[in-house]
């Protein structure tokens, strides 16, 4: 039946395109002797009263009918769109701004607010299109606000604020196409009812006016002719009828032929707040460090408050190193490099240092942000298949990338996105530039994603568990691959991880999270061989050994607790073997033990530390 309607719909554009041609005699021209004709030879839809050609008329009103839905959705659309795309993306007050002025709007009787605008500006065809797409914009504005919240969380579009693009780039260029699909629906389902309320507004006289033939003018004119020709009234009745039908039929087909997806609100600006309370000593950062940060502390609004989610974290990334971060679900990693990234959720509240190459970016614009993305820090993502565009090539992801941050015509990008992909293992890839992401295999995605991460010759490179949704063999291959760029190119890596083995495999030095905390951080070597707190002594015990032997695989008691539960002790304290009174009552010291080792644990004192060798925990 779509299918059927949008043939219909074909064919009712080309008449109104060629209405010129295709009248058989001037709509307006009067011929009394015909009045009131039937069907003729020399009439075929009959005469009205004036005897004027029905069959002309009605030709002409297709016309009209058409240029009025095109205008409706016209306005619509340019005031619609712009209002819900900036309020979806920027969110906060901008967003409860608009919608706030959105609801107001929707909470007027829709045909109260068209009359009053054509009463302001008066009768006619521009006037009366004008006020019914100004009502449209409204709805399309809640209608594109939705989509946009839903397609902004997807990976491929952090992926582009990670390369720095501007927020209207983004918002133009990744996120609008991808919400193209409903607002397509949408504009098909209201550009019928454009052409009903505007016949219906000629009907009433605040329309287009006669003697200007339309479908709704028709209509007012036949009825007081009703009982001396009814056919005056059924042609255009019919007309109206059958066209807002295709309209609702075509619309039907697109909604049955996408398979829209949700997903969670996207965390997008990050908000400031002056650093105060307590700030507890912590090691110089390293003097080659690319990213230092110290004491960072992030609270996201809850119900009842600010709910902290990361509690002083502390770390350094060097050129030419890689550094695990290690911890439990819920322990704040992908937290901590989302602060690192300026990509915190809209509202959150930050206290501490992250800088980059010496610039302090708490509390900086958006503009120095975008300045660090993808130049400085980059990020490679768990989930290579969600961080590229399915609507665009590997090849024009990667070029623009290029042609953003290296300022390079088209022909040099594209020669610099081949080496790029030569140069992560993608074989022939001069040809899999036209390649779609779907196209890819998963560990070729994530090659796809670690060269537009190196597309802008970044000194540090986030990896938020790259291997996750890969096989043991393909993680092996995209773990060398991070490896040899370390080794080539001097590239510092943040690893983010559950995997111990990984850790012990590709990091020169680990630091271990807990509740928002950094609790240990050692080298690599010192880390697996002496362990100093509970918990990373706990999750070494806890990760399986070919040579232990053990009936039953040592687990750590209850779980990470929530933020908003946490109190003054150690967070910790629940789930350590080892505790005392102190840790359930005092938050613990990072306790510096040797140089580039410290430790968040009243027991860090050797003389006093009973952590056990082997046990069940």
């Amino acid at each position: 039946m779509a299918v059927a309607a949008a043939g219909f719909l074909v064919l009712l554009s080309l008449v109104a395109l060629l209405a010129p041609l295709l009248t058989p005699y001037d709509p307006n021209a009067t011929d009394f002797g015909s009045a009131f004709a039937g069907f003729s030879v020399d009439h075929w839809l009959g005469a009205d009263q004036l005897g004027r050609d029905t069959l002309s008329r009605l030709i002409e009103g297709t016309q009209i009918a058409v240029i009025a839905g095109i205008e409706a959705i016209t306005v619509a659309v340019l005031v619609g769109v712009p209002i819900g795309l900036i309020a979806g993306y920027a969110g906060g007050i901008t967003d409860r701004i608009l919608m706030r002025l959105v609801d107001v709007f929707l909470s007027l009787p829709g045909m109260l607010v068209a009359l009053a605008i054509i009463a302001a500006l008066g009768p006619g065809l521009v006037t009366a299109m004008f006020a019914v797409g100004m009502l449209f914009a409204i709805r399309i504005a809640r209608l594109v606000r939705g989509s946009v919240l839903s397609t902004r969380e997807e990976l491929y579009v952090t992926a582009a604020q990670l390369s720095g693009a501007p927020s209207w780039w983004v918002m133009l260029r990744y996120v609008l196409p991808n919400v193209a699909i409903p607002l397509l629906v949408e504009v098909a389902l209201y550009f019928g009812v454009a052409l009903l309320i505007e016949a219906m507004l000629s009907f009433l006289g605040v329309g287009v006016q006669p003697p200007q033939a339309t479908w709704g003018v028709m209509l007012s004119e036949a009825r007081t002719y009703f009982y001396q020709q009814p056919l005056l009234a059924i042609v255009p009745g019919v007309m109206i009828t059958l066209t807002v039908l295709a309209f609702n039929l075509v619309a039907d087909g697109l909604a049955s032929a996408v398979n829209p997806t949700s997903a969670r609100p996207k965390p997008k600006a990050i908000a400031t707040e002056t650093d105060t309370g307590t700030v507890e000593s912590v090691e110089a950062a390293a003097p080659d460090a690319v990213l230092s940060v110290r004491n960072l502390r992030v609270s996201l609004p809850g119900d009842h408050g600010p709910v902290p989610v990361l509690r002083g974290v502390s770390l350094d990334v060097c050129r030419g190193e890689v550094v695990g971060l290690v911890g439990e679900s819920g322990s704040g990693k992908s937290m901590t490099s989302l602060a690192s990234m300026g990509l915190l959720p809209s509202g959150a509240h930050v206290a501490g240092s992250i800088r980059c190459d010496g610039t302090e970016l708490v509390g900086a614009p958006e503009r120095a942000w975008r300045g660090v993305r993808g130049k400085k820090i980059a990020m490679v993502f768990q989930e290579p298949g969600k961080a590229l565009d399915p609507s665009m090539t590997v090849g024009h992801q990667l070029s623009e990338t290029v042609r953003m941050h290296r300022r390079v015509g088209r022909s040099a990008a594209r020669a610099e996105s081949i080496k790029l992909l030569a140069r992560v293992g993608v074989p022939e890839p001069e040809r899999r530039m036209k390649d779609y992401p779907h196209q890819f295999s998963g560990g070729m995605a994530q090659r796809v994603v670690i060269a537009i991460a190196l597309a802008c010759e970044p000194e540090i490179l986030i990896a938020d568990e790259p291997t996750t949704a890969l096989d043991v063999t393909t993680q092996a291959q995209v773990l060398d691959l991070l490896i040899d760029l370390k080794d080539d190119l001097g590239v510092g890596i943040l690893f983010i991880t559950h995997d111990l083995g990984v850790v012990a495999d590709i990091c020169d030095r680990a630091a271990v999270m807990y509740a928002g905390e950094v609790v240990e951080t050692a080298s690599v070597d010192d880390l697996f061989a002496d362990p100093q707190h509970p918990y990373t002594k706990a999750l070494l015990t806890a990760t399986p050994d070919d040579d232990a032997d053990l009936s039953r695989l040592p687990t750590i008691p209850g779980q990470v607790p929530r933020p908003e539960t946490l109190g003054a002790g150690c967070a910790f304290a629940g789930r350590c073997p080892v505790a005392i009174d102190t840790c359930h009552t005092s938050a613990p010291p990072f306790v510096q033990i040797d140089e580039g080792r410290q430790v968040r644990c009243v027991l860090a004192d050797p003389a006093s530390q009973v952590i056990p060798e082997k046990e069940t925990v």
